[in-house]
């Protein structure tokens, strides 16, 4: 299918699986169909697996945008509960479109969570809610990771998949790749038969040297294999290593189960120099599980490691928490740690969703069919190869996905001629009805202001990025407005910013002028009485942990002591009116 007939349809208002092999523009038409939807006032919910997928489409972790913490499987008490949590409310009752990244490391449990929770939120019998679901994914890549054998693995095997009336958009055109050999091989690998020819260009990037002496990033198949390479190349830093041990709260055995679940690790050893990566969310701070980067100094008070992420920006890496609820939402353990990893080598497991311009890949050890296919496909070029080694089944694929994969792409043939043969005016008419139906608008001039905000947004991004001090001009804007007695609502639809974007513009607008006057912003009494009154409560109790390195009071403490009924951004807005 072509990218075209694919948006058509997913402009339709249709459930789609959009699929493809690597480089055929699954995420183009993604960001594609998100601008149509950002260009006519709806905004989609974006949902990835990993930190590391969710980046690249600019969207959150499922875990984090639905609020289960890390588990896979809820039950009916958990459910209850969330649909107690006011923030959560507003953001799942008004959802209408929700997109879905790396559907193949989705695990069966955890697609039938989030069904469950946007029934239950929408109160709707349908799958999902009835909101448009949109999900993007390739199952030749891997599934998720297990640590029991299951008779289900995929989501395509469940019934819940079945039960959507999914459209299959199957993209075949390459974009990405500019190598015809790797596109053959990444092909042929597809097909289930690698030809001696393919063999061929194996053995000859064999331990190759690659241009200009280029370093690429490591893929490995084992941890074990990751960890000795990034202690090998810490080693060869020069400089004294600082340790950083995590503190524990809980029973030894639900302390396990968080080190087990997630990619903390008990001690973390760094130097000036090192890369690593982050591996937890925190939005506040501005990083994801997968943002990558290069340990630059320590800070004087606390030996926190500052991490230069590759946009530019510094960060500074305070320790985070790992906690593990029980269904009522009663924190039963605790992890405090650095939130970072060494990150000269990764897993292959961990470089799913990116792209390398090279790497050096050892598949010796390969021990799941997929993951030969997985890593290849992370680089743009042969030349980009360094290959270490080959076992019997770095190469093969899962049989199951083979046979799936010929129904699927006879099934988008099918959808295509349907799609193709539709009736202009009438194809038009569908995608009005659907806007309409999700509460956007559908007027030309209203359309073409919103395309203009889009643009400066993008535009004042690119500024942002470049600039040494980013946001200047863009705040100076926001100040004004906020002289005018604007609220940020519109604010954020004048500028085409998002909210979030105006509030922290607003927060750095109060540090510079502690005199301006946002009486008019002020949140409900109910809202600024229980926020100030947690803060004023954390402030007595005088907990180093609550406080950041300039001695304010962290969001975090106040989010979980009011039960994480109110969101951070109504915590956010109500400190602006905190009087120490």
């Amino acid at each position: 299918m072509k990218q075209d007939v694919a948006l058509k349809i997913l402009c339709s208002g249709e459930n789609v699986f959009l699929t493809g092999s690597a480089g055929t523009g699954k995420t183009f038409v993604i960001n594609k169909y998100i601008k149509y939807l950002k260009e006519r006032r709806i905004e989609p919910a974006i949902v990835a697996p990993t930190g590391i997928a969710a980046s690249h489409i600019g969207g959150k972790t499922i875990h984090s945008f639905f609020s289960i913490g890390i588990k896979e499987y809820i039950d009916d008490g958990y459910i209850n509960w969330l649909t107690r949590q006011r923030f959560l409310g507003g953001r799942l009752r008004d959802l209408k479109v929700l997109i879905v990244d790396e559907i193949s490391m989705v695990s069966p449990e955890l697609f039938s969570s989030m069904d469950r929770i946007l029934r239950a939120f929408k109160k709707s019998n349908e799958p999902f809610g009835g909101v448009q679901v949109i999900l993007s994914g390739d199952f030749f890549q891997l599934p998720p990771i297990s640590k029991e054998r299951k008779e289900i693995k995929f989501v395509w095997q469940t019934n819940l998949w079945q039960n959507m009336g999914l459209k299959i958009c199957y993209l075949e055109e390459k974009f990405r790749q500019d190598d015809e050999v790797l596109i053959n091989i990444l092909e042929e690998i597809r097909s289930g038969e690698v030809s001696e020819d393919s063999m061929d260009v194996f053995r000859s990037r064999y331990k190759k040297k690659l241009a200009n002496n280029f370093n690429p990033t490591k893929l490995y198949t084992h941890n074990a294999d990751v960890d000795k390479i990034n202690e090998i190349e810490l080693e060869n830093l020069s400089g004294k290593s600082i340790t950083f041990s995590a503190t524990t709260k809980g029973s030894k055995k639900n302390i396990e189960k968080i080190f087990k679940s997630s990619l903390v690790a008990e001690e973390v050893k760094l130097k000036k120099e090192a890369i690593v990566i982050f591996i937890k969310n925190n939005y506040e701070k501005g990083y994801i599980n997968g943002t990558l980067g290069k340990v630059v100094s320590f800070t004087e008070v606390g030996n926190h490691p500052i991490v230069e992420i590759f946009s530019g920006r510094k960060i500074v890496a305070e320790k985070d928490e790992w906690l593990l609820e029980d269904d009522k939402g009663d924190i039963k353990a605790r992890v405090r740690q650095t939130p970072l990893r060494l990150a000269w080598a990764l897993t292959i497991h961990k470089s799913q969703g990116m792209t390398l311009d090279a790497a050096e890949i050892d598949l010796s050890k390969t021990f799941e069919i997929g993951q030969g296919y997985v890593a290849l496909s992370r680089i743009k070029s042969i030349q980009g190869l360094r290959l270490m080694g080959l076992n019997d089944i770095a190469l093969k694929v899962d049989e199951l996905v083979l046979e799936i994969d010929c129904e699927m792409k006879e099934i988008s043939r099918l959808n295509s001629i349907e799609f193709r043969n539709l009736n202009e005016k009438e194809l038009i008419e569908t995608h009005q009805n659907f806007i309409v139906k999700c509460g956007g608008t559908i007027e030309e001039r209203e359309i073409e202001e919103n395309k203009k905000g889009i643009k400066k947004m993008a535009k004042d991004e690119k500024k942002s990025f470049k600039s040494e001090q980013p946001r200047g001009g863009t705040i100076e804007i926001t100040k004004k407005m906020l002289r005018d007695k604007k609220t940020i609502a519109q604010i954020a639809k004048e500028r085409g910013l998002a909210e979030s974007t105006i509030l922290s513009h607003l927060q750095e607008i109060k540090k510079l002028l502690p005199e301006l006057d946002i009486e008019h912003l002020k949140p409900k009494a109910e809202i600024l009485c229980l926020v100030l009154g947690k803060a004023k409560e954390i402030k007595n109790k005088k907990n180093p942990d609550d406080f950041s390195q300039d001695g304010q009071i962290r969001l975090r403490p106040i989010f979980e002591g009011l039960n994480e009924k109110i969101s951070y951004e109504e915590i956010k807005l109500a400190m602006l009116f905190w009087k120490e």
